[in-house]
């Protein structure tokens, strides 16, 4: 089935932590990206019953579904395959937004399918649907020296970091929207830089 058939809501699933203690991780830049664009189209998050909160809107017209699992990271797979079965939606309708360590910060990377390069949430996620999903992957860089991997990404983003994360959440946003409107191939032209 290409994008272009698929009627129904795309669902956008933003990979993070729940809890406050981690709203401003590495580890939860999918949640900000979900939050700004449920800001933009004027919707607001509700529990729903596949252990996620869920926002819904249009985006350009396209019916989408924001989400933030409820689980931790390493078993995002659940409730994303709650709610892929809920809206009755194709794999190749969902959109997973994640922190990527194999790629400089604020560099953004758009792909369909592959592997879960080490990534806990996407390891759950494929185990669940398979690999046939889209992700829009959101650098954030290796660790420095020899921190481990997990303290890297459960820190909060630097203060050099920050500088220009409201500019790259911004553009991760822009990213998702235009993987929406203008399919893979155009949006991976512009944001794959």
């Amino acid at each position: 089935m290409s994008d272009e058939e698929y009627t129904g809501p795309w669902l956008v699933v933003g990979l993070g932590n729940p809890g406050e203690g981690y709203a401003r991780n590495r580890h939860n830049i999918g949640f900000m990206v979900v939050d700004l664009l449920a800001q933009r189209i004027g919707a607001k998050f509700k529990a729903h019953k596949s252990r996620a909160q869920v926002a819904e809107g249009r985006i350009g017209g396209q019916r989408v579904v924001l989400a933030k699992p409820m689980s931790f990271m390493n078993l995002s797979g659940g409730p994303t395959t709650a709610l892929r079965d809920f809206y009755k939606a194709p794999t190749s309708a969902i959109v997973a937004v994640h922190d990527e360590l194999d790629i400089d910060y604020a560099t953004l990377r758009l792909k369909l399918g592959g592997g879960d390069n080490g990534h806990n949430g996407l390891k759950s996620i494929t185990k669940s649907l398979g690999p046939g999903y889209h992700r829009v992957r959101c650098g954030v860089g290796r660790p420095p020296g020899r921190m481990e991997v997990a303290d890297f990404v459960l820190k909060d983003f630097s203060s050099t970091e920050r500088k220009e994360l409201d500019w790259f959440v911004d553009r991760a946003a822009d990213a998702v929207e235009a993987l929406l409107t203008e399919g893979l191939e155009r949006a991976q032209s512009t944001y794959n830089s």
